[in-house]
């Protein structure tokens, strides 16, 4: 039976074997009509990786936010202050335990997202923080609203509110602070 929601031909491929950008063209509703074109597909389609486009790589978009692993290397740096590598990993927790290449690792993608920025003593580099502790938490918790609450601070805290799991201390404490914070944002000085 004749596939009829595309159609394939066979075209000729580059210096190094792969298919040329053209040996596929969707073209509505025609038929696969040689043997050719049926395996055009069969090479297109089982010589790629999801992530690959003709043999090159394509990158995965790097997260603003920060994963466990980053965020346990930068509580450290945050708490003790500028480190070599050797020195981050002497001052992580044993469990779980990490290899000197994966928090090396992890310290380079914290430098390309901004996060950490060094300075070479001799032969060894000293990171620190470029970024604080309550900014980092401040962006996490935009990036929160944004992602799960549509922007809506608002619908941040009802859900807060709504946790059946915040005891009456806290939601007593809760409600000072957002009166609190209520006289400070109006100019008057009124509710």
């Amino acid at each position: 039976m004749p596939i009829s929601w595309f159609s394939a031909t066979y075209n000729q491929r580059d210096s190094r074997g792969r298919l040329s950008p053209h040996c596929m063209s969707l073209s509505g509703l025609a038929t696969i009509q040689n043997l050719h074109a049926t395996n055009c597909l069969v090479d297109l389609f089982t010589g790629l990786k999801s992530n690959q486009i003709e043999g090159n790589e394509v990158p995965r978009k790097q997260s603003t936010t920060l994963t466990e692993a980053e965020l346990r290397i930068m509580n450290a740096l945050w708490q003790k202050g500028a480190g070599t590598v050797q020195q981050v990993l002497d001052w992580l927790p044993e469990t779980p335990a990490l290899a000197y290449n994966s928090v090396l690792t992890t310290i380079r993608v914290l430098e390309k997202k901004g996060y950490l920025g060094h300075l070479k003593d001799g032969r060894a580099h000293v990171f620190q923080p470029l970024v604080d502790q309550q900014e980092a938490s401040r962006s996490e918790i935009r990036h929160l609203v944004n992602r799960f609450f549509r922007n809506s601070h608002q619908a941040l805290l009802l859900n807060i509110l709504r946790d059946d799991e915040i005891n009456d201390r806290e939601l007593k404490r809760l409600r000072e602070m957002l009166g609190v914070h209520s006289d400070v944002g109006n100019k008057d000085g009124q509710k």
